[in-house]
This record gives C-alpha cells, sequence and structure tokens, in this order.
C-alpha cells in the first residue's frame, strides 16, 4: 500500500496562513483566503507516512450510498460513508465529475482504469477538510480518502483544488520517501494548470498565485538538496519550482514543441501510475525520451543533492509576468516578453 498526500483545503493556491488539522495523514495543503487554484501553503504533517490512524478498521466505514462515474476512460467508485452532510450526493458528485475532468484534460485520458473515492463526512465543520490518496487499495490502482465538512457548500466545492490535487496522485509512480518531493510537487504544479486546461480558472490568476508561491520553494540556509531536505516549503513549492523550471526549459529546447505536460503523459502510458513502485530517475528517464532531451533526469541530478537557488525576478521577466496592481485580476502578462509563448502554451489546451 502506498500513500499519497493528504490536503486540506477551503480556498485556494497563493495561501496566506497554515492551518492543521489533526486527522490528517501526511504532508498537506493548505487554505487561501482569496484566490482560485488554492495550492500555496500546506501546513507540516501530522503523520508522515503509513495507514489512516486507527488502523485497518478504518477503512470499513458503513456506507450509505454509492455511485461509479466514468470519466476520461476510467470507472470512478465514488462511496458516501455514514454521517450528515446538508449537501446532497446529487449536489457533491458535480465536483468530483469537474476535478476528474480537469485530471483527464491534462492527461489526455484518466490516468488508471478503476478508482475508488471515500466521502467522510465530519460533524459540525465545513469545507474540504483532508484528502490522502493511496495507490493499489483493495483491487483498486488509486483509493482517495476525502474528509468532508457536515456544513460545506456548493460554493465551497466550486472553490476547491483538494479533490484535482489528490486524483493528479494516481498519474506518478509512487516513490521512496526521499523524492516524495516530486509526487507532492507535480501536484502542486499541475492541479491549478490542468483546471486551467479545463476552463475553471483564468491562467491570470494562477500566474500570480505562482509568483506569490514559487518563492516559498527556494532553498534556505542548510539546504541539502530536494533528495535530503524535507521541510514543507521544499517538498511542495519546491517540488513545483523543480516542474516549473523543467517546463520551461523543455519548451525552450523543443522551440515550445513539447513540455513537461508530454513527458508526465508518456509516464502514464508506460505504466507510471500509483499503484506501481519506480524508482524516480526511471521516470525521468520516460519523459526525456518523450521530449527529446535531458532535461528532468539533468536537473534532477542537480537539484537532489545541492540547493539550486533559481532567479525568480529573472524567470518571470523571462515569461512576462509580473502581479498587477489587483490581485482579484490575476497577474499581468507582457504579450511582447521574450518567453511570451512559452508562458501562454504551458496553460493552453
Amino acid at each position: 500500500m502506498q500513500w499519497k498526500s493528504a490536503s486540506f483545503a477551503v480556498l485556494s493556491f497563493a495561501v496566506l496562513s497554515l492551518a492543521v488539522l489533526s486527522s490528517a495523514i501526511s504532508l498537506s495543503l493548505s487554505n487561501s483566503p482569496y484566490s482560485l487554484s488554492q495550492t500555496a501553503n500546506p501546513p507540516p504533517p501530522d503523520h508522515p507516512q503509513g495507514p489512516p490512524p486507527g488502523g485497518a478498521q478504518r477503512w470499513h466505514e458503513q456506507i450509505a450510498s454509492s455511485q461509479t462515474l466514468k470519466i476520461g476512460g476510467s470507472a470512478l467508485q465514488v462511496d458516501f460513508a455514514t454521517g450528515a452532510l446538508d449537501l446532497t450526493p446529487a449536489q457533491i458528485i458535480p465536483w468530483i465529475q469537474r476535478a476528474a475532468q480537469a485530471v483527464t484534460v491534462y492527461y489526455g485520458r484518466f490516468p488508471v482504469p478503476r478508482v475508488r473515492i471515500l466521502v467522510i463526512p465530519t460533524s459540525d465543520r465545513a469545507g474540504v477538510l483532508q484528502g490522502t490518496t493511496w495507490g493499489d487499495m483493495r483491487g483498486f490502482p488509486a483509493f482517495t480518502r476525502i474528509r468532508l465538512g457536515q456544513h460545506t457548500t456548493e460554493r465551497d466545492l466550486t472553490e476547491d483544488w483538494t479533490m484535482t490535487h489528490e486524483l493528479v496522485h494516481s498519474a506518478f509512480p509512487s516513490l521512496p520517501d526521499d523524492q516524495h518531493w516530486m509526487e507532492e510537487g507535480l501536484a502542486t504544479y499541475i492541479e491549478p494548470i490542468a483546471r486551467v486546461q479545463a476552463g475553471e480558472l483564468s491562467g491570470n490568476r494562477v500566474w500570480r498565485d505562482m509568483m506569490e508561491g514559487m518563492p516559498k520553494g527556494e532553498p534556505a540556509p542548510g539546504d541539502q538538496g530536494m533528495d535530503r531536505t524535507h521541510t514543507w516549503g521544499r517538498t511542495y513549492w519546491g517540488g513545483a519550482l523543480f516542474c516549473l523550471v523543467a517546463d520551461v526549459n523543455i519548451r525552450k529546447q523543443t522551440q515550445n514543441r513539447k513540455g513537461l505536460q508530454d513527458a508526465l503523459r508518456a509516464i502514464v502510458a508506460a505504466g507510471g501510475t500509483i499503484d506501481h513502485d519506480w524508482p524516480l530517475i526511471r521516470a525521468l528517464e520516460v519523459g526525456d525520451k518523450a521530449t527529446g532531451t535531458t532535461v528532468l533526469t539533468d536537473q534532477y541530478k542537480q537539484w537532489s543533492e545541492s540547493p539550486s537557488p533559481v532567479d525568480l525576478p529573472t524567470l518571470w521577466k523571462d515569461l512576462g509576468v509580473s502581479p498587477g496592481k489587483d490581485r482579484d485580476a490575476g497577474a499581468v502578462l507582457d504579450p511582447h516578453a521574450p518567453s511570451a509563448q512559452i508562458r501562454d502554451a504551458i496553460m493552453a489546451h
């Protein structure tokens, strides 16, 4: 049994405050008071790895209702555990459908053929409280458990990022603990882009959130490289920063014909999904072959054992991204920037 992440949700990608919930299982993502893409400030873990608290019996919640969704060539079994919810299953299901569709758009299909999603009501709470995804659980290649507050509203679900983040985890092989940053960094980076490509978010908003979030992933004094520095910021935002830099460099080396999305689709096509254990270098080599570059393996060799800071002001200028005066309007995008076409291609469907 492999686990991927626990995530906490109320709003979005660029988070200003931390929130730690005692029921969380692993490194987690928190909530934003203003943004839509929701991936900026994951709180620290309560439990770094392993099965749900309480042992095996916690897998056997009594099920009140169940239905199967067919999306992207996959069957998603959605089970609702017993417990009080203000919303009906019919009001909750569209949230799951949107997340699965965003993942399908990004990868070209849903990454695994079968998924179980268990929704567990939490009394006297509101919002999407926590999510965790495991691989190869009781006949399902992927199993996602979501804790949903009793008083969650449809607006809460519309603004949520957690479900998309968790389902993205199904699209990469399970890695050794030292590479957990790659699993979380990919989900942090891909979730908002997938939602832009699916029409849920604007690219301007996501670029603004990236400008605020990516500095959290820069190495601090004493950093020993991604494989040996397991802090909150390096795990989530450092991993996301790795993905952004790789995406830009792949596109530069291929004259914008290929990007990280092509590499990740190839990894899924080769069987690199959550229900399989791979060494990270194997996945990166598959991705590099798909793009005709060595960007991923070369960058990993550098970043894994050394701090490797990124000159973000220069990167934003090259991409033509500036924060602008209105946070709600998102970043200001310069159409004449040197890498403006790369910037736009990253978000394009």
